[in-house]
């Protein structure tokens, strides 16, 4: 039967299969993370060490190359918040939060204009799985997991007027503008922390895509 037929069918009842949620809006008021500091000498020495490790490890290179020495250094993996800069540099292990604020303050301090990002990304039942397990074990929280997808934090660099790079600072990588499918790892939506002059307008240009600032863009 044609649907335009069952519609004049008072017997039968079409229902409208319900609509699911966009990929951001588990985490629409989530905010990004933020490095806590004492207000002593020993958090300013701990960011001072990593902007000087930055720029020894730069050596004169390219200041738009993304900071790679802070995934060799640091693994990705759980780790408990708030936390503050002295903490961080003495852990062997930080989360995809602690890597996003440590790469915007080496970008910052290139003199770089970097904007904090948010990413939804997709991924199988089984590493949600091994991935929520692993989160409990260490007894930190899996608010980031979520069922297919998971939320993530990277980094936003502006090249020119209004372009711009992701960067995935645990993993190691400029995240591709070219992906296509709903594969594994590929990225679901994208939000952007911009204010100021960057904060309207038609947003930033990733590749072929607009992404507006300040709300979730799905990708």
């Amino acid at each position: 039967m044609y649907l335009d037929a069952a519609e004049q069918r008072e017997d039968i009842r079409i229902e409208e299969a319900p609509k699911a949620d966009p990929p951001g809006a588990r985490w629409q008021h989530f905010p990004f993370s933020t490095l806590c500091h004492h207000g002593e000498v020993c958090c300013d020495v701990a960011r001072e060490w990593v902007i000087a490790n930055d720029f020894a490890q730069l050596n004169g290179g390219n200041l738009l190359s993304g900071p790679r020495w802070l995934r060799q250094k640091y693994e990705w993996g759980p780790s408990p918040w708030p936390m503050h800069w002295c903490e961080l540099v003495e852990r062997k292990v930080i989360d995809c939060g602690a890597h996003a604020a440590l790469a915007h303050e080496v970008f910052t301090a290139r003199g770089v204009t970097s904007f904090r990002a948010q990413f939804i990304q997709r991924y199988s039942t089984e590493a949600v799985s091994q991935w929520r397990t692993k989160w409990g074990e260490e007894n930190v929280s899996d608010h980031w997991i979520a069922e297919g997808v998971i939320y993530h934090e990277g980094n936003a660099l502006l090249l020119g007027e209004d372009e711009v790079k992701l960067w995935d600072s645990s993993a190691g990588w400029w995240i591709n503008q070219r992906q296509t499918g709903d594969g594994y790892g590929t990225l679901a939506a994208v939000r952007i922390f911009a204010e100021g002059q960057w904060g309207g307008g038609d947003g930033f240009r990733w590749g072929e895509r607009r992404i507006k600032p300040n709300e979730w863009v799905q990708v």
